[in-house]
């Protein structure tokens, strides 16, 4: 058996390993532009009232598929004493059911791959994106679509197998667009001499690699990227660190990002004081979502074509016609998520002590689970983040939009979950702080290093998606 502290070095090695004997990372990406000019793909705009297999309920007026699974599309109205804005209603996703985000992994020349997917979903901007080993809902993969099985789907749920669980938490997904949905996260190890059918949209892939790759503008998909944010690579001493730091000069590691992530010891903010800091606003702040006709949310209109805000901000509901030859069914329709604009998701970062120190968010959003997660210090989902364009300002973003070349250590445009949202990109950002940013913040943001965040993710319900998405972005 594979002890914790073993798996946790595996994973350190495969992340600091930049190539792999399968293929170079441009070959990686040669890779994906072919697969992108053979599969054929056709996805067009519908009207909501004419999706096939979808029916408009006559009582509460929730679209939803004719099999009662998936999800459907339902009003909610929305009380909390948070923020500026206390009552509200919105459409949202309910999809009760918890889907299974799955890596499999093996040793190659001593090294942890990752077996990835080029996968096709409907919203996707370039089309193939990287996926997880397998990305299916449950009604996916109890076949409720009548469709083939998805690949690899027995090392996921079959306990005979002879795998061995790396990693295995529930998270979340949107809040403000998904109602208290999760996603079970996991990455399984098969043993080396395990023969595989691989096909041909699949690849083996170093961390180290998935990595670079996260560099790219969406290229990585969202499910790959929350799988691996919740990887841990141990927490060591700070000789350790400094021995790990000069061994790796060659790879530029820099040893104040290393010991953010890998020492437990040096922080501006103990656990017990984040553990109080977060109990304190739950039980401060209340957050209350009913149950509301979708004919009828305040402020939103739905002619049976979209269901869109009568200011065209936030996002509309959309139906879609989808053709995709290479997928488990190769043709279908269902209602998307369609974005108003582009968003920002950022962290704020800080040496502190000679620790980085990332500014994290306590944000409450209508379909959080338990009324508030952890979120980046600026994160506005296709939200208007232009001064004097929204209902209330945005804590630090003039802090974002002004950083200079020299303090953003990455920005890149990301995705959101194909599935479900059409087209929908945001930029996500790093950005170290001036050296006179001061470490006194609002109530509801705290400094944590990334080894406590690391931390924090490995238990249900604590760092949102865009958080996740950051974190898995992070290199050595």
């Amino acid at each position: 058996m594979t002890t914790i502290k073993q798996v946790e070095i595996n994973f350190f090695k495969s992340a600091l390993t930049k190539n792999s004997s399968f293929l170079s990372t441009p070959e990686i990406l040669s890779w994906l532009k072919q697969l992108n000019s053979e599969i054929k793909t056709r996805i067009t705009q519908i009207p909501l009232n004419n999706l096939n297999k979808w029916e408009i309920n006559k009582n509460d007026g929730f679209i939803q598929h004719e099999s009662g699974n998936f999800f459907s599309i339902e009003g909610i109205e929305v009380q909390t004493n948070w923020g500026h804005v206390h009552h509200w209603e919105q459409p949202i996703i309910n999809q009760p059911e918890i889907g299974l985000l799955g890596i499999l992994t093996k040793k190659i020349d001593g090294i942890l791959h990752f077996l990835m997917q080029a996968k096709i979903e409907p919203g996707n901007l370039n089309v193939v994106q990287i996926s997880p080993t397998l990305q299916a809902t449950k009604s996916n993969y109890t076949q409720v679509h009548k469709g083939k099985t998805p690949h690899f789907l027995e090392y996921f749920l079959n306990s005979n197998k002879n795998t061995t669980v790396l990693l295995d938490q529930l998270q979340s997904e949107q809040g403000a667009r998904f109602l208290k949905k999760r996603n079970r996260n996991i990455i399984v190890e098969v043993e080396p001499n395990e023969k595989l059918d691989i096909p041909s949209n699949f690849q083996w892939m170093t961390l180290g690699q998935i990595k670079d790759l996260i560099k790219y503008d969406n290229l990585i998909n969202m499910d790959t990227r929350t799988v691996i944010s919740g990887i841990s690579f141990g927490s060591y001493s700070s000789q350790t660190i400094e021995f790990f730091s000069t061994l790796n000069e060659q790879q530029g590691l820099n040893k104040f990002l290393l010991n953010s992530i890998l020492n437990n010891e040096f922080h501006l903010n103990d656990y017990d004081r984040i553990f109080s800091w977060i109990t304190n606003l739950k039980s401060k702040y209340e957050l209350n979502v009913k149950s509301k006709n979708l004919n009828q949310i305040t402020d939103w209109i739905f002619d049976g074509n979209t269901v869109e805000h009568k200011e065209k901000k936030y996002f509309s509901v959309i139906g879609v016609n989808v053709e995709i030859e290479n997928r488990e069914v190769t043709s279908w329709d269902q209602p998307m998520i369609l974005p108003a604009q582009e968003g920002i998701v950022a962290f704020l970062i800080k040496k502190i002590n000679g620790v980085y120190h990332f500014l994290v968010q306590a944000k409450l959003e209508a379909g959080n689970f338990d009324i508030i997660e952890l979120a980046p210090t600026v994160q506005c989902l296709t939200g208007n983040y232009r001064t004097g364009l929204n209902e209330y300002s945005v804590p630090f973003i003039q802090e974002v939009m002004e950083a200079n070349t020299s303090q953003i250590w990455y920005s890149a445009l990301q995705s959101e979950e194909g599935g479900r949202f059409f087209q929908e990109q945001n930029k996500n950002m790093i950005i170290e702080t001036t050296e006179d940013f001061s470490i006194e913040v609002p109530e509801n943001y705290c400094w944590m290093t990334l080894n406590q965040l690391l931390t924090f993710i490995k238990f249900n319900n604590y760092l949102n998606i865009a958080s996740r998405s950051l974190i898995s972005a992070i290199n050595f």
